[in-house]
């Protein structure tokens, strides 16, 4: 199974059951929130997202490769556990960085709204199309 056929089918489950192992051990990443070196660290991320945050959903948009370069792009939201339980959803890109091995050891997130935009969102109910 090719990298971009693995990263579709994390995609689809996410945040259950990733493939830790297309990863370089040191991969850096990166995303308006949080910026850090390790895989270790990066399945810590998702694990919090696992256990704080209820019915995530990661849509794959599009993916492609070129080279060492894989670019995504998707929409992923959630339930924030809040008495008012609010929908939270950002859209956005990735740029997937390979090394020599064929393993991503950079993961760079880009997202379409801002931090304040996604902290309204805890107020402003995010309507549903």
């Amino acid at each position: 199974m090719s990298i971009v056929e693995i990263l579709k089918a994390d995609y689809q489950k996410f945040p259950a059951d990733q493939t830790y192992s297309i990863y370089a051990e040191n991969v850096y990443f990166q995303d308006p929130m949080n910026r850090f070196k390790g895989i270790s660290r990066y399945q810590q991320m998702i694990g919090f997202m696992n256990t704080f945050f209820k019915d995530i959903k990661l849509d794959l948009h599009n993916i492609s490769q070129s080279g060492d370069r894989i670019e995504t792009r998707w929409t992923l939201s959630w339930t924030v556990s809040l008495p008012w339980r609010p929908r939270i959803a950002i859209g956005g890109r990735s740029e997937l960085k390979l090394n020599s091995d064929g393993l991503i050891d950079s993961h760079i997130d880009y997202w379409d709204i801002s931090r304040l935009d996604v902290l309204k969102q805890l107020l402003i109910p995010v309507k549903t199309r």
